[in-house]
C-alpha cells in the first residue's frame, strides 16, 4: 500500500462573493428588496430540510406566506397517480413523465395566485414547485440538494418524496421513487432556472447555509466546462467490502470496510467551487444541464441528450467477498421494461489485485439454460449453495489485466480485487442472481431478480466465446517518444471506447469533440496541461478519476512532482463514433 495523497474535497476555484449563515442571506435578499408588493420565489430541490428553511424564511415577516405543500395534492391522490411508475417492486419502477403540474391541485393554485396579485409588500411562494405557482418573481432563490446527501437522509428516514408522506420506508423504495418520479420533475423544473435564478443556496451542512448569485454560479459552470476538473467523490460500505480505498484514499480506519466509490457518476455526485476558501456544493448534474455542449460536444449531446453517458467507479473486494452474481438488461429490455432507453454495459479494470483474485465472467461451455436457472431458484428458496464454479467461468485477475461486460453477460467480481468500473451510466440496474448467502448492512436480504435475470442472459457468451472476445483483450495503437498507446477494449457491443497510456513524457491528447473521462492508473502524480494556455495546469493523483470536457480539445499529460522521470500510467474512456 502508498500513502494517501488522494484528494477527496476537489474544487474550482473562484473569486466570487459567498454569503455564509440565515442572518447573511437574509440581509442579502432584503437588500434587494423594492417598496411595494415583492414577489421572492424560493424553490427547492426534494430532501431539503423544510423544518430548517421555513422557520427562517418567516423570520422576514412577509405579508404574505403560501407554502406550496398546502398546493399540492392529497398524498393518497399522489400515491395512486404515481404508482404505475413507482410499482410494489423492492428496487425498479418505470421512468415518469410527470410535472408538478400533474403533482399541484388547481383550484388550491389558483387561490394562491389570486392572493399574490392582491398581496402588498413581502410576498414568499415556499417549496417543491413555488416557479411554477409564481412565474411572476422579483427574485428566484434555489436551494439545491445533491443526491448522495438525499441517499443518507434517506437512510435516516429524514425526508419525504413530493407529495407523499413516505420518511419511513427502507432507502431503496425512497431512491427508487426519486430515481422514477420525483428526481425528473425537480430536474425538469431546474433546468429552466439554471440561467435565470438570482441566488443559489447550498444546505447540505445543516444550519450553515451558503449562497452565490445565479451569476456566480453560471460563471463557475462554464469555467468548469473549459477545464479538466473532478466531482467530489464519496465512498460507502458494502456487505463484500474491502480495505485497499481505506490506505490508497485516506478514509476511516474505524470503518469495517469500504466498498464502494462514485468517483465519476454526475447524476449522483456533488460538484464543488471554492470561493475564496469557502467549499460551496451543488449537484454535479447542473453542470451537465447548464453546459451540456462545451461538457459533452455536440455528437454525445446528440446521441444521449442531457445524460453524462460515462461512468467510473471503484468496487473493492481487497480483504473482502465476492461480488454478487449479476447480469445487466439488454437495451430492448430495458426499455420495455423500465423506460430506460440504454443499458448499463461496463467493464473490470484490476487497478489492483492480490494473488489467487478472480473474476467471474460469462458461462461454462455446454450450460443448459434451465438447469442453471433451476439451481438458482432452488438457491434462493431453500437459502441453500449455488454452485457457481458449476455454470460460471472463473478467471485469474491481475493488476492492469480488464475484463469486459456487455449487457447480458453474467459476471462478479471475486474476493481480493481492486476493480475500476468503466461503464455506462444507468446506475440502479444490476440483476442479482445470486448473493452467497449473505445479508446486506440493514441485516436484511439483499433484492435477487432470477426472474428479470432470466429473460436477459446471453446463453451463447461461453467459454471460448468470452476468453476470444472480453477477457484482456489489449492492442497496441501507437507510440511515441517516451509513451505508447493501447486499446483495451470495449466490447463492439458496447458505445464506450478505452485508451490505455503508459508515459514518462508528456503525451498529446484530443477529445475529439467528445467528452474524456480517465483514471491515474500507475503513478503518484501527473498534471494535465494545455498546450495554448486556455486552462491552468490541473494536477491529479494516483486513483483519481477526472473529466476533460469536449471544449477542451488539445491536452497534454506528463508525470509530476513525485513521478518525474518514471512511468505513470492513464485508462481513458469516451464515447465511439466510428471505428
Amino acid at each position: 500500500m502508498r500513502t494517501s495523497n488522494y484528494d477527496k474535497y476537489p474544487a474550482t476555484r473562484l473569486d466570487a462573493e459567498v454569503w455564509q449563515g440565515w442572518e447573511a442571506i437574509r440581509a442579502e435578499w432584503l437588500r434587494r428588496k423594492k417598496e411595494g408588493r415583492f414577489i421572492l420565489v424560493v424553490e427547492c430541490y426534494q430532501g431539503v430540510y423544510h423544518h430548517e428553511i421555513e422557520p427562517e424564511l418567516q423570520k422576514l415577516a412577509p405579508a404574505c406566506w403560501i407554502p406550496t405543500q398546502s398546493l399540492f395534492k392529497s398524498p393518497a391522490e399522489i400515491e395512486a397517480m404515481t404508482y404505475p411508475y413507482v410499482t410494489d417492486d423492492r428496487l425498479f419502477g418505470f421512468r415518469s413523465h410527470f410535472s408538478y403540474a400533474d403533482f399541484l391541485d388547481k383550484e388550491r393554485v389558483a387561490e394562491a395566485r389570486k392572493q399574490i396579485e392582491s398581496a402588498s409588500g413581502l410576498c414568499i411562494i415556499y417549496g417543491h414547485g413555488a416557479a411554477v405557482v409564481s412565474p411572476e418573481a422579483d427574485l428566484i432563490i434555489y436551494i439545491d440538494m445533491a443526491r448522495w446527501e438525499i441517499q443518507l437522509r434517506s437512510r435516516r428516514h429524514e425526508i419525504n418524496g413530493l407529495g407523499v408522506e413516505n420518511a419511513a420506508e427502507g432507502a431503496s423504495y425512497q431512491y427508487k421513487r426519486g430515481y422514477f418520479v420525483d428526481w425528473i420533475v425537480c430536474d425538469n423544473l431546474k433546468k429552466q432556472l439554471l440561467p435565470r435564478a438570482d441566488y443559489w443556496l447550498d444546505t447540505h451542512t445543516p444550519h450553515q447555509p451558503k449562497m452565490i448569485t445565479g451569476d456566480t454560479l453560471r460563471k463557475g459552470l462554464h469555467q468548469t466546462a473549459h477545464s479538466p476538473f473532478r466531482v467530489v467523490p464519496f465512498f460507502d460500505p458494502a456487505p463484500w467490502g474491502g480495505q485497499w480505498m481505506k490506505e490508497v484514499c485516506g478514509l476511516d480506519k474505524e470503518t469495517p470496510n469500504f466498498g464502494w466509490c462514485f468517483d465519476c457518476v454526475p447524476e449522483e455526485n456533488s460538484l464543488y467551487f471554492n470561493l475564496r476558501g469557502t467549499r460551496f456544493e451543488m449537484p454535479a448534474n447542473n453542470l451537465v444541464f447548464y453546459e451540456t455542449r462545451a461538457l459533452l460536444g455536440a455528437p454525445v449531446e446528440s446521441r444521449f441528450g442531457q445524460d453524462f453517458p460515462i461512468r467510473f467507479d471503484f468496487l473493492d473486494t481487497m480483504g473482502g467477498g465476492n461480488l454478487s452474481l449479476q447480469v445487466h438488461p439488454t437495451t430492448q429490455y430495458i426499455r420495455d421494461t423500465f423506460g430506460i432507453y440504454y443499458t448499463q454495459d461496463e467493464s473490470y479494470y484490476l487497478l489492483d489485485a492480490e494473488p489467487g483474485a478472480t473474476v467471474f465472467l460469462g458461462l461454462k461451455t455446454g450450460v443448459i439454460p434451465e438447469e442453471m436457472i433451476g439451481a438458482l431458484n432452488q438457491a434462493q428458496k431453500t437459502g441453500g449453495p449455488f454452485d457457481a464454479e458449476r455454470y460460471v467461468n472463473r478467471w485469474p485477475a491481475r493488476k492492469h489485466d480488464h475484463f469486459l461486460i456487455p449487457n447480458g453477460t453474467v459476471h462478479c467480481s471475486g474476493a481480493g480485487a481492486m476493480v475500476l468500473e468503466i461503464s455506462a451510466t444507468p446506475s440502479i440496474f444490476t440483476f442479482k442472481l445470486y448473493d452467497w448467502g449473505r445479508l446486506g448492512l440493514d441485516g436484511v436480504p439483499r433484492p435477487i431478480n432470477i426472474g428479470h435475470g432470466s429473460h436477459v442472459i446471453q446463453w451463447e457468451r461461453q467459454t471460448d466465446w468470452v476468453r476470444k472476445h472480453l477477457v484482456h483483450q489489449v492492442e497496441p495503437i501507437a507510440e511515441g517518444d517516451g509513451w505508447r498507446e493501447e486499446r483495451t477494449g470495449l466490447h463492439e457491443n458496447e458505445f464506450i471506447e478505452t485508451r490505455r497510456h503508459w508515459f514518462s513524457k508528456p503525451v498529446t491528447h484530443h477529445t475529439e469533440g467528445g467528452v474524456n473521462v480517465l483514471n491515474l492508473i500507475e503513478g503518484d502524480e501527473a498534471i494535465i496541461e494545455s498546450p495554448t494556455g486556455a486552462f491552468e495546469p490541473f494536477v491529479v493523483h494516483y486513483a483519481e478519476t477526472f473529466i476533460i470536457p469536449a471544449a477542451v480539445g488539445t491536452y497534454t499529460i506528463r508525470p509530476y512532482g513525485a513521478s518525474e522521470g518514471k512511468t505513470c500510467g492513464t485508462i481513458k474512456a469516451y464515447i465511439r463514433f466510428r471505428q
